[in-house]
């Protein structure tokens, strides 16, 4: 058994420029616990394969596609492979995002 603690995970630098913690990362999915604090956002951005987010905090806009939704916590948002998405925080708490992406992606994430 393996037991991560997210705020054992140091974030890496990143495009989105946001608190981003890979912390699970096999040959089968990747997770990532993203922290967007106020007015903060992910840049518009493509993934190769398809993203499940779970919402653990907060209340942030997601947008996919041409569809824009708020969503709270406790809260899956289902993002099919190579449409254009990202999360925008608009409150004034902290938003956190866990970000699972199957199966593992072959080629880098597009900045759009």
């Amino acid at each position: 058994m393996k037991i991560t603690e997210v705020k054992s995970v140091s974030s890496k630098p990143n495009p989105h420029n946001v608190d981003a913690r890979a912390i699970s990362d096999t040959e089968s999915a990747q997770v990532v616990h993203i922290t967007l604090q106020p007015d903060e956002s992910l840049k518009k951005h493509i993934t190769p394969v398809d993203v499940v987010f779970y919402v653990l905090e907060g209340r942030g806009v997601v947008e996919i596609g041409e569809e824009r939704a708020s969503v709270g916590a406790d809260s899956l948002v289902e993002s099919p492979a190579k449409i254009p998405h990202r999360w925008i925080n608009e409150s004034d708490a902290l938003f956190r995002v866990l970000v699972v992406k199957t199966p593992r992606p072959k080629e880098a994430t597009k900045m759009l």
